[in-house]
């Protein structure tokens, strides 16, 4: 197998490389999250640190997976249920705890590595409602052909709940996805960023308000 080994420890990361190599496999490490993400292509599998200097590796593995379906292997030392099921929900294939067991972890990359793997479907990249346009792939949107420019927060929002217009989507949701937890902190951090984007889109009644769960893009 041809694996990349996400690890920013130079110890854990080198004995992973000279581990794997050592049973004929093809290792090739990368310290931050933006190295997967730019050379992803051609590898079988990855082996994914969520302590990554440049990003968590949660969110890592999300934009991964926006562009890539290579099967993921979470290698952590987060052991809490929280982390194992967002790691899981978020599109790992696997989760396993440090320290690992050599043999153990190259059984499950073998195991993830033969399982089909789906055909990615091309999504509507571009979503119109009313006379708002919001284009996922340029991050831009305009308001009666006008572009408004909103912050990386505000568009990762407006990303959010237009992947399915017209649906619920919870405040831990949204908060869980852009800031990566959902603590107090960042729960006033999402009103005032939701704020912000409502006044700067002009458009009541685009983002309703779904009292005590979240909120819901469109009618």
């Amino acid at each position: 197998m041809r694996l990349a080994v996400v690890e920013d420890d130079d110890g854990v990361g080198d004995a992973l490389v000279e581990a794997f190599g050592v049973r004929g496999h093809c290792a090739v490490r990368m310290r931050r999250g933006a190295d997967l993400l730019t050379s992803h292509r051609g590898f079988d599998a990855v082996v994914l640190d969520l302590g990554l200097p440049d990003a968590d590796g949660l969110t890592v593995l999300r934009q991964l997976r926006e562009v890539s379906t290579v099967p993921v292997v979470i290698l952590t030392a987060r052991s809490d249920e929280r982390s194992i099921v967002r790691g899981l929900r978020g599109g790992a294939d696997d989760y396993v705890i440090k320290p690992p067991r050599i043999a153990e972890l190259l059984a499950r990359l073998e195991n993830v590595t033969r399982r089909p793997q789906p055909v990615a479907a091309v999504p509507a990249r571009t979503v119109v409602t009313g006379d708002v346009s919001v284009d996922l792939d340029a991050r831009r949107v305009t308001v009666a052909g006008v572009e408004i420019a909103l912050t990386t927060k505000e568009f990762e929002l407006v990303e959010a709940l237009t992947e399915r217009p017209g649906a619920a989507v919870s405040r831990q949701q949204l908060m869980d996805r852009i800031w990566g937890d959902a603590f107090v902190a960042v729960s006033r951090s999402l009103d005032v960023h939701m704020t912000g984007l409502r006044a700067k889109l002009d458009r009541p009644g685009l983002i309703t308000t779904i009292r005590g769960y979240g909120y819901r893009w469109g009618e």
